[in-house]
C-alpha cells in the first residue's frame, strides 16, 4: 500500500510517499511544493494544485493523509492553510483517493508515542522509522512523512474513514 502524507501550507506544502509492505515502511519520495509570497494568492493555490496533481498521477497512492487544521495563536495564518487544505481535498476527490484526516496530536501519538512531542522528536522518529540517511528538510517534509506513517497505522481501523 502506498500512502501520501501532506502537511498543508501555502508557502511550503510538505509531501511524503510511504510504502507499507507487510509491517515494513519505506519512504518512496518526499519533498515540498513551495510558492513565492510575491505571487497572487490564486496563483499560489494553482501551483500547489498542479504540482500535487502531477505527483498523484506519477505515484498513484492508495490513500492520502492530511493534517487537520489546528491553530491557537495566529488566525491569519489559518486562512491560507485552510485554502491549501481545500486544494488538497479537491485533488484527492479529483483522483478518487480515500482521505484520512488526523490532528497534530494524533499524528504525534502515532509516530512518537506522545501527543505533545516536540518537532525534534517527530523528526527523529520519522528518520528512524523510515531509515532515512538524513533528517528530512524543511520541517514540513518531516511532518508530511509523519502524516503518511500515521495514515498507514490507522488504515485498517474502521474509524479511519472519518465517519
Amino acid at each position: 500500500m502506498l500512502a501520501l502524507g501532506i502537511d498543508p501550507g501555502t508557502a511550503i506544502c510538505g509531501y511524503g510517499f510511504v510504502e507499507l509492505t507487510g509491517s515494513h515502511l519505506r519512504a518512496i519520495e518526499y519533498g515540498a511544493i513551495t510558492t513565492s509570497s510575491k505571487a497572487r494568492p490564486q496563483d499560489r493555490l494553482l501551483k500547489i494544485h498542479e504540482e500535487l496533481t502531477a505527483l498523484l498521477e506519477k505515484y498513484t497512492p492508495d490513500v492520502m493523509g492530511v493534517e487537520q487544521l489546528f491553530f491557537n495563536r495566529n488566525v491569519t495564518t489559518a486562512i491560507p492553510v485552510g485554502q491549501a487544505r481545500g486544494i488538497i481535498l479537491l485533488a484527492a476527490a479529483q483522483n478518487n483517493i480515500d482521505l484520512v484526516e488526523r490532528t497534530p496530536l494524533q499524528i504525534k501519538q502515532s509516530v512518537v508515542g506522545y501527543g505533545k512531542a516536540t518537532k525534534e522528536q517527530v523528526i527523529y522518529m520519522v528518520r528512524k522509522i523510515l531509515n532515512l540517511p538524513h533528517p528530512p528538510h524543511p520541517d514540513d517534509v518531516a511532518d508530511a512523512l509523519a502524516v503518511a506513517i500515521c495514515t498507514t497505522h490507522c488504515i485498517n481501523n474502521i474509524l479511519w474513514r472519518n465517519r
